[in-house]
């Protein structure tokens, strides 16, 4: 029930709860109010939560999660410390449908899902958006019941690819007054636990499809290794393989399939067999044979590199960059160096039919001497123009110059952001700002790292297997925070393919320290095991720069270093 009653634990909530309850009465908002509070508020609004909700949400039918397998042991061993009624203890999934609650604190009412369409604002639904430990207290809530409760989520993300899995809470009675919410460390220690209990499950069944597809992959032969995680493919599948056959693959290792199955595209048969580790079916193996009136050959749909990745965050930047594309007018693409930038804008070339398309690299000096540009565009011949914070004054001037008089000209511009740009440039940049795409980083789509390192590898030479890899070089590539981006992974890559004297797949052990780097080697406590965790994907999101990943998580550079020593980083 909602009440402006003062709080013992935090008197400034006051204002937040009459705030809240001008909202809930369609009355104007007092200035001050957070703006993401607002939003929240407007959200639990637009998906049609009642705030007077009382009744608990039906429950949900029982849901086969290999994250609560996992978490069981862990919450189950929590769950007697949480009898004295004080807190609760909840795990949801990725779709915050509760798995798992313990314990009875303030507010309690059993809800089965906490997702904002159902409940509305919650640290669950704030912490599963942000991927990071959220807490939300008393009137931040929208739902009457929760109006004196405070709570802190921590996500449970996946051992191989960081993907969010879930979420683990810690609910309590108002307690905004601390900082941090009293519950973060358990909430925490939980969720790291969790995760090591996914990496221990997942190693031996990532073994077990690893040694599968060894015995399968005879030289030649279009093989794929598949348990709806992990997606193992030889050179010769990587190949012949079209995008939609590889969909098939996956949802028939999602189903257990087996026997022949036709791939669409023309690809040909797959041969399918399960995978079984301790009598359960972990995955399936495919042996993929052409159609029997075609040689083995690429597949005309093979993706280059330029569009290889099916991560979220790449596929809907390339998405609007294609639809950006499709008319001859200026188009912008930022992002760090190495983000494939010129390659993209090439193949958006390409695939509108502009084959001879007028390349200029702002980075090799200057680049409109004489006038090239309009000669080009006056002929209607594209221009690409490369490294374009590099331009130097005059050509920027000359290029704002020749976007006044053709707005419409077939122009693509590369531009990686650095330092503050001058004036001209900025104007430059406002000019195309509303057709413009930022391309993502390498460490923002880990996911799409098995992908790129098929398109990345040279052709091998004859004579010599093309480049696998164990399923722990794997991860560690995913793991690293990748400064060069895809440039940085093709010079890795290529290096690897040229100078390894080895055979078989590329172990963890040749790739260079940088990449390699394990966890600690000593024993570390929940709360440092956490510390650790938080250390690691702030450096992850800063592309490894200690200044900004100190800054960020709000210490000092000298106590990041000191820690980054602690912690063997």
């Amino acid at each position: 029930m909602t009440t402006t009653e003062e709080s013992p634990a935090r008197p400034a909530l006051t204002p937040l709860r009459q705030a809240r309850e001008r909202f809930l009465t369609g009355r104007p908002l007092p200035d001050g109010v957070p703006d993401e509070i607002v939003a929240a508020w407007r959200r639990a609004r637009f998906f049609g939560v009642r705030h007077d909700l009382t009744e608990p949400s039906e429950p949900l039918p029982p849901v086969q999660s290999a994250l609560l397998t996992a978490a069981r042991p862990v919450l189950e061993r929590l769950a007697p410390a949480l009898a004295s009624g004080q807190s609760s203890l909840v795990l949801t999934d990725e779709r915050l449908r509760v798995l798992w609650a313990a314990g009875s604190g303030p507010g309690d009412e059993k809800c089965h899902d906490l997702s904002e369409q159902e409940v509305g604002h919650n640290s669950a639904a704030l912490a599963l958006r942000t991927r990071r430990r959220s807490e939300v207290h008393g009137p931040e809530h929208f739902l009457d019941l929760w109006q004196d409760v405070s709570a802190v989520s921590v996500p449970v993300l996946a051992p191989e690819n960081g993907q969010v899995l879930g979420t683990v809470t810690v609910a309590s009675g108002l307690c905004t007054g601390c900082t941090p919410h009293p519950g973060a460390a358990l909430a925490e220690a939980t969720a790291t636990a969790v995760e090591a209990e996914l990496v221990a499950r997942s190693r031996t069944t990532e073994r077990a499809l690893l040694d599968a597809f060894q015995r399968a992959a005879r030289p030649g032969a279009a093989v794929v290794a598949l348990d709806g995680k992990n997606r193992l493919l030889s050179d010769a599948a990587a190949g012949m393989l079209s995008p939609g056959a590889v969909a098939v693959l996956e949802r028939t290792a999602a189903a257990n399939g087996s026997g022949h199955l036709e791939l669409p595209d023309g690809t040909g048969t797959a041969h399918v067999t399960p995978v079984r580790h301790e009598g359960a079916v972990i995955g399936v193996v495919a042996v993929v044979e052409p159609p029997a009136d075609e040689a083995v050959r690429p597949h005309a749909q093979q993706p280059r590199v330029a569009l290889a990745g099916r991560s979220v965050p790449w596929r809907h930047a390339t998405a609007r960059a294609a639809e950006l594309a499709r008319s001859r007018e200026p188009l912008l693409l930022t992002g760090e160096r190495g983000t494939g930038k010129t390659a993209l804008a090439r193949e958006l070339l390409r695939a509108r039919g502009d084959l001879d398309p007028l390349v200029v690299d702002a980075a090799e000096g200057p680049v409109d001497e004489p006038g090239i540009w309009a000669t080009a565009l006056a002929s209607d011949r594209a221009l690409l123009l490369r490294h374009a914070e590099r331009l130097a004054q005059a050509d920027v001037a000359a290029l704002n110059s020749l976007l006044d008089e053709r707005p419409d000209a077939p122009l693509l511009l590369t531009f990686a952001p650095g330092t503050p740009p001058g004036p001209c440039l900025q104007r430059l940049l406002d000019t195309l700002a509303v057709r413009s795409v930022s391309l993502p980083a390498l460490r923002e789509r880990p996911d799409d790292i098995r992908e790129l390192l098929p398109e990345l590898a040279p052709k091998p030479v004859p004579g010599r297997p093309p480049l696998t890899w164990t399923l722990d070089a794997l991860r560690a590539l995913e793991r690293h925070p990748w400064p060069g981006n895809i440039t940085e992974l093709a010079h890795l890559v290529r290096a690897l393919a040229e100078h390894r004297q080895v055979a078989g797949p590329v172990r963890r052990a040749e790739l260079p320290d940088p990449v390699r780097e394990g966890p600690a080697t000593r024993r570390l406590s929940p709360m440092e095991l956490a510390e650790r965790t938080a250390i690691l994907e702030s450096l992850r999101r800063h592309g490894g720069n200690k200044a900004r990943a100190a800054a960020a998580l709000g210490i000092a550079r000298a106590t990041l270093y000191r820690k980054l020593r602690g912690y063997a980083l």
